[in-house]
């Protein structure tokens, strides 16, 4: 395998990993005419993105808090129904699932739902098939933990969700020292309050490689979301919901609306998307072309190999894809990129983050120095950008290469190429 193939391998692997926080804590709890819901956010990956979804004749608004790939990590609506993951290994295979639905559910409930009622009556017949387990909360103090295997409603006062099967909480059949001091301080806890939260978040973050990303704690009556980054629990960013969700739909890199921290900082460089997400304001600052001439430049002086420069650009125009169709879908991630059936349905979309996208991928593409496999999978993207922007000869030229052989492209790409041109063999 040559330096190029190699490179882009790694960082294609990172990027079409699936859809699953790494740890979290999280918590619901009603006491007193309070009403609150708080999570830590604990992830390898940093550059954690928050976006804001007006309300739309089919959707209440929403917020929304995640990765660069902005499948949605936490989010609560304008009426304050909340939700947040934590990892488990669960198998959905061992379970009888009468109606699995093969989408972000949670988000869609999101977008129809008020109260946890509404939603477990959605669910009667949309049913969560995927390894997570989930917490759902309302501004009524009512909330559920669900997996694959179970629905578990709060009886008392909290709810804690972190990284072991809920049901293992009565059997006592579990080892997670997050859960127990979060349970030990609610236990003691004779009124709800921000402080309150706070600490319990502070005393269950994670350091490390493995680290907490980002604490929030969502005051669900009043409307409020309170956020903490990187461990920092001395300078919160609050969010008025109602207020924010007005403005329009906005996607803001988490970190911009913090002070510099130098663990942070420190921190990011060490990741593999870190040289992306700094070409990524730098065309936020001066332009597409002037950005990728700067990089270029570096490259051609000897500052950094050209394997890297490659990667980085193919990532930017990922993460240029995937922020156009979190716009155009009411917020929603782009269910393609996890071979999910909506993302086989482009809608009609023309926008120049799609444009700048298709340039790099075009420059890329012309790249002696990629791979073919590689050359396949990003023909595959640029395939699917056409399409969306209503180029369905163009489209299918590029899906047909993409879906010659299994052997010559990405076992993903190479399946979602071959599904894509029977959708357009279709209609």
């Amino acid at each position: 395998m040559n330096r190029i193939h190699w490179v882009l391998s790694l960082a294609l692997v990172t990027l079409l990993c699936a859809k699953q926080t790494q740890a979290c804590t999280v918590i619901s709890a009603a006491l007193k005419g309070e009403v609150f819901a708080a999570a830590n956010e604990d992830d390898y990956t940093p550059f954690s993105r928050i976006w804001f979804n007006p309300a739309t004749r089919d959707r209440y608004g929403s917020v929304c808090f995640g990765h660069p790939d902005l499948a949605t990590q936490a989010a609560i609506n304008e009426h304050g129904l909340f939700f947040d993951f934590t990892a488990q290994n669960i198998n959905p295979s061992n379970y009888t699932i009468k109606h699995p639905f093969q989408g972000d559910l949670f988000f869609i409930i999101l977008g129809k739902c008020k109260t946890v009622k509404e939603a477990l009556e959605f669910m009667k017949t949309h049913n969560y098939a995927f390894s997570s387990q989930a917490l759902l909360a309302d501004a009524q103090g009512n909330s559920v933990i669900i997996n694959a295997g179970i629905q578990v409603e709060k009886k008392g006062m909290y709810q804690i969700n972190t990284n072991f099967n809920i049901c293992e909480v009565e059997t006592g059949n579990y080892s997670c020292r997050r859960y127990d001091i979060a349970n030990q301080m609610l236990g003691k806890a004779d009124q709800l309050s921000v402080p309150l939260f706070r600490k319990i978040l502070s005393q269950t973050r994670q350091e490390g490689k493995l680290s907490t990303q980002y604490s929030n704690i969502y005051d669900l009556k009043r409307g409020l979301i309170y956020v903490y980054y990187f461990h920092d629990f001395e300078n919160p960013y609050i969010i008025d919901i109602k207020k924010e969700i007005k403005k329009g739909y906005h996607l803001q890199k988490l970190s911009t609306l913090f002070p510099s921290s130098f663990a942070y900082e420190t921190y990011s460089k060490s990741h593999a998307l870190y040289r992306k997400e700094k070409l990524l304001d730098k065309i936020d600052e001066v332009g597409l072309d002037s950005a990728s001439r700067y990089y270029v430049q570096l490259e051609e002086n000897g500052a950094q190999p050209d394997t890297l420069v490659s990667v980085a650009l193919l990532e930017v125009a990922l993460q240029l894809v995937k922020n156009t169709f979190n716009q155009y879908n009411e917020g929603g991630m782009w269910e393609y990129w996890y071979s999910l059936p909506g993302g086989y349905k482009p809608a009609n979309t023309k926008d120049e983050k799609l444009l700048a996208a298709d340039k790099l991928m075009e420059g890329l593409m012309q790249d002696k120095k990629i791979d073919d496999k590689t050359q396949r999978f990003i023909g595959e993207i640029y395939a699917y950008s056409q399409l969306a922007q209503g180029r369905k000869d163009l489209a299918k030229l590029y899906y047909e290469k993409a879906a010659e052989s299994p052997d010559k492209n990405y076992k993903s790409s190479y399946l979602r190429a071959q599904k894509m041109l029977a959708v357009i063999s279709s209609n």
